[in-house]
């Protein structure tokens, strides 16, 4: 598919845009960025409704209860926003498999999907170890000028970095 080079939203605008909403997140609702609290709480609302006495025992939900609140909202406006800026701007495409994928590891979807399922799992994990996501240690971390934002932040596109290389061998796309 030919990119629209001219349609596509400029970087520096949309990370000034970016700030600006973290800005207006605490200045207006007291609730910095984030998104990793909203995936385990959907789990444990979905779980709610097959075994609800074992969703009340459970340590973590009787801190974080199982709801949809702002941050749920948050995230499904993180997905509805994505997607209308790939339609305007004419990007959008469905591929299972996307191609630089398919170059380093062939076309067949289960492996793309073992590797995503296992990959969200280590993310995952890593998230409720460090009690937060890149977008609540990084983005907000550094809006609150806190060393280990900085710190956090650093990590997160370093170690992209290396995974991108050892999955990729540095090959361009």
């Amino acid at each position: 598919m030919e990119e629209r080079k001219d349609r596509l939203w400029n970087p520096y605008v949309s990370g000034a845009l970016a700030g600006v909403l973290s800005v207006a997140s605490v200045a207006f609702a007291g609730k910095y960025l984030g998104a990793s609290t909203t995936f385990v709480r959907a789990a444990g609302y979905v779980e709610k409704a097959f075994g609800p006495e074992r969703v009340a025992q459970m340590a973590y939900f009787m801190k974080e209860a199982p709801k949809i609140d702002w941050q749920f909202m948050f995230v499904i406006g993180i997905f509805l926003g994505a997607l209308a800026a790939a339609l305007l701007s004419g990007t959008f495409s469905l591929r299972f498999v996307p191609d630089m994928w398919k170059g380093r590891f062939g076309p067949g979807i289960g492996k793309r999907g073992a590797a995503a399922f296992v990959g969200g799992i280590v993310a995952m994990i890593g998230a409720r170890l460090a009690d937060g996501c890149p977008s609540g240690h990084g983005l907000s971390g550094v809006l609150q000028l806190a060393v280990s934002g900085f710190i956090a932040l650093a990590m997160f596109f370093i170690v992209g970095v290396l995974v991108a290389r050892m999955l990729y061998g540095g090959d361009e796309a």
